[in-house]
C-alpha cells in the first residue's frame, strides 16, 4: 500500500480553502447596499430628501461608533460568535427598517431603526483581512509571507471597491424593477445566507489549545492603538473617507448643474473601476518599492488628479481628473491596511483594521454632509476645491509616515 504526500508549496488558497473568497466577497455586499438602500427606500416612502440623507447619515454614524467596539469584542472572544450575532440583529434591523418605514410610526422611530442598522453592521471587509494576517503568520513559510501579505492586501482592497460599485447599482436595479423595498429585503437575506457562512467558515475559529480549549487571549494594551504609529494611518484614512465624500458630492452638483445629475453613480464609477486595477497592480510591485514610498507616490497622484478638477467644465474633462485620480486611491488604500496590519499591536488586529473601516465611513459622511452646503450656498466651484483638500490630507499623514519609517 502506497501513500502520496502532497509536496506543493503551502499557499494561502490552500490553508483557507478556495470557497472563502467567494464567500467573504459576498457578505460584504449587504453593507454596500446598505446606506443607498436605505436612502432610497426613506425618501420612496416618506417622500423627505432630508429625511432619506439623515436616516442614511445615521446609519453610517452607527457603524462608525460601534465598528471598534465589534472588532475589539472579535479579538477577545473569537469572529465566529460576534459575527454571527451581529449578521442576525443586522438582518432584523433591515426587516424592521422595510416595515417602520410604511408605518404611522414618527420620524423618530425611523431614524432609530437606521442607526441599528449601521451599529449591528458585520464587519466582513475588516475582520476577513485580520483572518487572511492571521492565516498568514500561522500557515505560510517566513520566506513567503511578505509576498502573499502584499496580494492579499490588494485583493481586499479590490474587492472592496468592486463590491461598493456594484452595491449601488444593485440597489437600483432592484428598487426600480421591483419595489423601493426590495434593496433592504434583499440585504437582508444577503446577510443571514453569507455573513452565517463567512462566521463559520473554519477560518472564523478560535485558536484552541492542545487540550483542546481556547487559548488564552493574549493582548497589547489598549493605549497601544494610539501610538502615533497606528494613529497615523488612522488620519490618513480617513483622509481618503474624506476625499470619497467630497468628490461623490461635488461631481453630483457638477452633473446637477447640467440637468443630469442621474449620470453621477457612472462618472464616478470610472474613478472606482481605475482604483480597483491600481489596486490588484500592487501584488506586483517589487518589495524595494517600500509601504512609505508608496503611499506618497501615490497621494501625489490622488492630489494631483483632485486638483485638475476644477480646470475641468466638460464632463469628459471632470472625467479625465477622475481617472487619474483614481490610478492614486487604490494603491494608496491598500498601502494604508498593508500598514495597519503591520503594526497592529498584538492581539488587536481586527480592532485596527475597524477602526480603519470606521474612519473612511466617518470622512465620507461628514465630507458629503459639509460639501453639499458648500455646494447649496457658495456654488459648484467651491465644492470642486474640496476634494484636493482631502487629498492634501492623505499626503500631509503620508509625509508624516515617511519619516516614522525612517525611525
Amino acid at each position: 500500500m502506497t501513500t502520496t504526500t502532497d509536496t506543493r508549496p503551502p499557499s494561502l488558497i490552500r490553508a483557507t480553502g478556495f470557497g472563502y473568497f467567494p464567500i467573504a466577497l459576498l457578505a460584504r455586499l449587504p453593507f454596500a447596499m446598505m446606506v443607498v438602500g436605505v436612502l432610497t427606500l426613506v425618501v420612496s416612502a416618506r417622500g423627505d430628501i432630508a429625511l432619506g440623507g439623515l436616516n442614511s447619515a445615521l446609519t453610517g454614524l452607527g457603524t462608525a461608533v460601534f465598528g471598534p467596539l465589534i472588532g475589539a469584542a472579535a479579538d477577545r472572544l473569537g469572529q465566529r460568535r460576534i459575527v454571527l450575532l451581529c449578521g442576525i440583529v443586522n438582518s432584523l434591523a433591515l426587516v424592521a427598517m422595510s416595515w417602520v418605514v410604511f408605518s404611522t410610526l414618527p420620524d423618530a422611530v425611523v431614524l432609530a431603526v437606521a442607526f441599528v442598522i449601521g451599529a449591528t453592521a458585520p464587519q466582513v471587509s475588516p475582520l476577513s483581512r485580520s483572518r487572511l494576517v492571521g492565516v498568514i503568520t500561522r500557515h505560510l513559510p517566513e520566506d513567503r509571507r511578505a509576498k502573499t501579505f502584499n496580494g492579499t492586501m490588494a485583493y481586499e482592497s479590490a474587492a472592496d471597491e468592486i463590491v461598493f460599485v456594484f452595491g449601488p447599482f444593485l440597489v437600483g436595479l432592484l428598487a426600480t424593477t421591483m419595489n423601493p423595498a426590495a434593496p433592504v429585503i434583499g440585504a437582508a437575506v444577503l446577510t443571514l445566507i453569507f455573513v452565517t457562512a463567512f462566521a463559520y467558515h473554519r477560518t472564523g475559529r478560535a485558536l484552541t489549545g492542545a487540550d483542546g480549549r481556547p487559548e488564552r487571549v493574549v493582548q497589547a494594551a489598549a493605549s497601544e492603538l494610539f501610538h502615533i504609529r497606528v494613529t497615523t494611518v488612522t488620519v490618513g484614512v480617513l483622509g481618503m473617507g474624506l476625499f470619497f465624500g467630497a468628490m461623490l458630492t461635488t461631481l453630483t452638483s457638477f452633473l446637477a448643474d447640467r440637468g443630469e445629475p442621474e449620470a453621477a453613480g457612472l462618472i464616478y464609477g470610472v474613478m472606482g473601476i481605475g482604483s480597483a486595477i491600481f489596486a490588484l497592480a500592487v501584488a506586483w510591485f517589487s518589495p524595494r518599492f517600500t509601504l512609505r514610498a508608496r503611499w506618497l507616490t501615490f497621494a501625489v497622484i490622488l492630489v494631483v488628479g483632485s486638483a485638475l478638477l476644477p480646470l475641468m467644465d466638460t464632463t469628459g474633462g471632470v472625467a479625465l481628473a477622475l481617472a487619474l485620480a483614481g490610478i492614486g486611491v487604490g494603491p494608496t488604500l491598500v498601502t494604508q491596511y498593508s500598514l495597519g496590519a503591520e503594526r497592529s499591536p498584538l492581539g488587536r488586529s481586527a480592532t485596527v483594521m475597524t477602526m480603519l473601516g470606521s474612519a473612511v465611513i466617518v470622512g465620507q459622511s461628514a465630507s458629503a454632509a459639509l460639501v453639499g452646503v458648500l455646494a447649496e450656498s457658495a456654488g459648484t466651484a467651491a465644492a470642486m476645491m474640496t476634494p484636493a483638500t482631502a487629498a492634501g490630507i492623505v499626503l500631509a499623514a503620508g509625509i508624516v509616515n515617511w519619516f516614522l519609517g525612517k525611525r
